[in-house]
């Protein structure tokens, strides 16, 4: 009942951004919506849950907050922009009836990875206990969202700085991967994973964080940016070799790594 219920929501909720879009002639709307809708689905389901109530309330509550933060952090990032060049590109190839092309192949898209990505929180609402797996999801999940939030303010002061215009930035968390942001973000969905391992079929939701991983690593996430980086920035190509693309490691391993 749960995952038809929030499929339904899901579908809807995409088809009402995907109008709002239109309406503000910004496709990179979607980007506002993705962390919302998560936090959408983990509130739908917290109340046709059948595992204990501290379980569902974490789970809900660690949803909500990193969806929340995410939706307003790209939300403060995109206003006042142009259009997101990524969306642009689709737009200009997608011939005649773009609309109709956009909510397929971006908005239909997005609304059935995050159905997806989000079994865990639904399968969490119904697990077992609250046991040493929910304790080390929550561990797993802080120490992910530390990352996240701590690397897009270390990058938004670095961008407000006009001297920086144009320069790489290397210090902080990004003096150990490239992605903080990313790599948190990943981490958060392997900690929710872990919430909803109490059951066996919540354990079986184990291709969700691996998806969202496989998108922010090897998909729209890394790749995608990081090829544009590397033409608008000079010093980008060195900052790669020296740098861990993903999982935070010490920059000399890296440099040692290289030379072999």
């Amino acid at each position: 009942m749960i995952l038809g219920l929030t499929a339904a929501v899901t579908l809807v909720a995409v088809t009402l951004t995907f109008a709002i879009a239109r309406r503000r002639r910004r496709y990179d709307t979607i980007d506002t919506f993705w962390g919302l809708g998560f936090a959408l689905v983990a509130v739908v389901a917290f109340p046709f849950g059948t595992g204990p109530l501290p379980l569902r309330l974490v789970t809900a509550a660690l949803t909500v907050i990193w969806g929340v933060r995410l939706a307003v952090h790209l939300h403060l990032r995109n206003h006042g922009k142009p259009e997101d060049p990524r969306y642009q590109r689709m737009l200009d190839r997608a011939g005649p009836n773009p609309g109709a092309r956009m909510f397929v192949r971006v908005y239909l898209l997005q609304a059935v990875l995050l159905w997806f990505i989000s079994l865990p929180v639904q399968f969490a609402m119904s697990g077992k206990d609250f046991g040493v797996t929910a304790w080390l999801g929550i561990a797993v999940w802080l120490v992910g969202f530390t990352f996240e939030t701590t690397g897009d303010e270390q990058l938004r002061r670095f961008r407000a700085d006009p001297a920086n215009r144009g320069q790489v930035l290397d210090t902080g968390l990004w003096r150990y991967t490239r992605h903080p942001n990313y790599f948190g973000d990943a981490c958060v969905w392997w900690g929710l994973y872990l919430l909803a391992c109490s059951s066996w079929p919540g354990a079986a939701t184990v291709l969700s964080p691996i998806v969202m991983t496989a998108l922010l690593a090897r998909g729209t996430g890394k790749p995608m940016l990081e090829q544009s980086l590397r033409q608008s920035r000079p010093g980008y190509a060195d900052y790669v070799e020296r740098t861990s693309g993903f999982v935070p490691l010490p920059p000399g391993l890296i440099r040692r790594s290289a030379r072999r």
